[in-house]
This record gives structure tokens, C-alpha cells and sequence, in this order.
């Protein structure tokens, strides 16, 4: 018997249970994935925190996984090409990836770089296509500057890399013990806090840059949203993933991966997303690893903001 993570009821990772269960078969366009890390992402447990429409309980929990194909639907490949029994695969945008085994759509699988630890591999795809998302909302071009919130995080991280493919200079805010992290992919740092639209105008200057083309939000906070509206008077060109209500009271640009548009954008560019990092152009920084029975210990360190890169459950 595989087993899982399941949510019995709305609330906190406290309240999930880890299980036993059977894996259906897979029909023609599904494959079965024997899962060798799964990752963990905030919306894991904001997905069942609390009741929300479409969703029934129990809800099985984890958005994406790496691992191996153990069995496949008749005519079936997957999104990268034909797949075959024993392939290295990676799935995104799943229901139920906290688990040893799992039973998916053919069309949210591609094949995993072989650049990438299984670990890496299932913590690519939201985390990059989001930064990828934010950057095609606000239209930057290369030769431009963009300003960056929360450029050491996981999402700011994967915009620098993304970024720096594209010859768009980042100017990101973080914390000055991240400093080195935003500089190792790209990035110019600046620390947020009092003060931050003063350092913005210094590194400008410093770079010999006039002005900022846009602003990517991963903070949220009241400074990195005064900024972005500072510096970028076209408000088409900001985008927020966390900072939604400030989004349309100050009329800027909100992304989510439940709007329509966003998702089929998002979809569009994973193929693209495993190439840039079969080729050692994206790659993904590691915190830490937990067994798959601590699922609720990781998402507790997800929770503290803090962890410093990616998590992964390793079944």
C-alpha cells in the first residue's frame, strides 16, 4: 500500500493524517509516479486552511513531486514527449503530491533535468513558473532595470535567474544576510527597511541607470508596495503575488495561478523552465529535507518565512 497526506478537516497541518491508500491504476492519458521527493510550498497548507469552494474533504495534499514512472496509460506521453515505464518525471500542479505514490494526469508531467537532485527537481515548477509569470504580466525587455521585492525568496530567486537569461538588470530588496545570495545570481541588493527609497535612488546611480521599468512583489509589505508605485508610474508594470487588496485599491497588476490567463501562461512555459534548467541556466537553492511522515514539521518551517531555500519531503 502507498500512503499519503490527507486534510480530514479545514485547519492547520496539525490536523492532517498520514495514511494509507491504493493508487488507481492509470487509465489512458495518466501515469503513475512512484514519488522520490515532494515539495513543499505555503499554498500547500493555505489550500485547506480553511472551506473554499471546489474543495471536499478529505483533501489530499502537495502540489508537486519528482520521481520515477511506474506505470502509464495506454497511448499515453507526457507533455515532453513519449515516457516510458522507469523515466525520471517530474509532475506540477497535482492534488495529493505528499505521498509514496501517485496517480496524475499525463498533461502535468514532463521530464525531469537531469541537472537537478529529485529534491530540486520538485520544487522547479511553482516557484518558476510564478517568477516567470511575473515577469510576462509586467512585459520586461532585456536592457531593462526591474525592482525586486524579496529577491533572496524562493520566487525572487528564480526571477533573478530568469532575468538574467533575458539581460534584465534587478535591483532586490532583502534582508543584508541575504546579500550575497541575491549577488550570487544576478541581482543588486538592497536592504529593505527605513530608508529604502534612498538606497533604490543609490543603486541607480551606481549602475548609471535613470530609471526603474517595473516592480515584482513577493514581500507584500506596506514599503515594497510605496516603493513600486515611487519608482514605476505605469502601473500596468506592477505586479504583486501576495499583496492583493493593495493591488486594486492602488490599480496594479495581482498575479495568481487561479486566474485563468495566468494558469494557461503557466502551463505554456514549464516545458521551457526544464530546458533552462537542463541547460545550468535555473536551478534550485535547497533549505532542507524532511522525512514524508514530518510533512507538518516542514511546512512549520515554511511558515516562520525564513528558511533560507526550498524544502523538500523525501518519502
Amino acid at each position: 500500500m502507498a500512503m499519503h497526506w490527507i486534510a480530514p478537516a479545514w485547519g492547520s497541518p496539525e490536523t492532517w493524517r498520514f495514511v494509507e491508500y491504493e493508487p488507481p491504476a492509470p487509465a489512458q492519458g495518466e501515469v503513475t509516479i512512484r514519488v522520490h521527493a515532494a515539495g513543499v510550498n505555503p499554498a500547500d497548507a493555505k489550500h485547506v486552511a480553511a472551506a473554499r469552494p471546489g474543495v471536499e474533504l478529505p483533501e489530499p495534499i502537495g502540489y508537486e513531486v519528482s520521481g520515477v514512472i511506474t506505470a502509464i496509460g495506454p497511448d499515453t506521453g507526457i507533455v515532453t514527449g513519449p515516457a516510458s515505464v522507469g523515466d525520471e518525471v517530474i509532475a506540477f500542479r497535482v492534488r495529493g503530491g505528499y505521498a509514496t505514490e501517485i496517480t496524475v494526469p499525463a498533461q502535468k508531467v514532463l521530464r525531469k533535468p537531469a541537472t537537478l537532485t529529485h529534491a530540486q527537481a520538485a520544487n522547479l515548477l511553482l516557484v518558476g513558473t510564478t517568477a516567470s509569470a511575473m515577469l510576462y504580466a509586467v512585459d520586461a525587455k532585456p536592457g531593462e532595470t526591474v525592482l525586486l521585492h524579496a529577491a533572496s525568496g524562493a520566487v525572487g530567486v528564480s526571477v533573478l535567474q530568469q532575468a538574467a537569461v533575458l539581460d534584465i538588470r534587478v535591483i532586490g530588496t532583502a534582508s543584508r544576510a541575504r546579500f550575497d545570495e541575491v549577488r550570487r545570481f544576478g541581482g543588486i541588493p538592497v536592504e529593505y527597511g527605513d530608508g529604502l527609497a534612498s538606497r533604490i535612488r543609490a543603486a541607480l546611480a551606481d549602475t548609471g541607470v535613470e530609471r526603474i521599468g517595473a516592480a515584482l512583489d513577493a514581500a507584500g509589505t506596506d514599503e515594497a508596495v510605496q516603493s513600486s508605485l515611487e519608482f514605476v508610474r505605469d502601473r500596468q508594470r506592477i505586479v504583486t503575488i501576495v499583496a492583493p487588496t493593495a493591488a486594486t485599491e492602488h490599480g496594479f497588476q495581482a498575479s495568481s495561478g487561479s486566474q485563468p490567463e495566468t494558469a494557461r501562461y503557466r502551463d505554456e512555459v514549464r516545458e521551457h523552465l526544464v530546458e533552462l534548467a537542463e541547460q545550468g541556466q535555473l536551478t534550485v537553492p535547497m533549505a532542507r529535507e524532511f522525512s514524508l511522515s514530518d510533512a507538518p514539521a516542514a511546512l512549520e518551517l515554511v511558515a516562520s518565512g525564513h528558511p533560507g531555500g526550498k524544502i523538500a519531503l523525501i518519502p
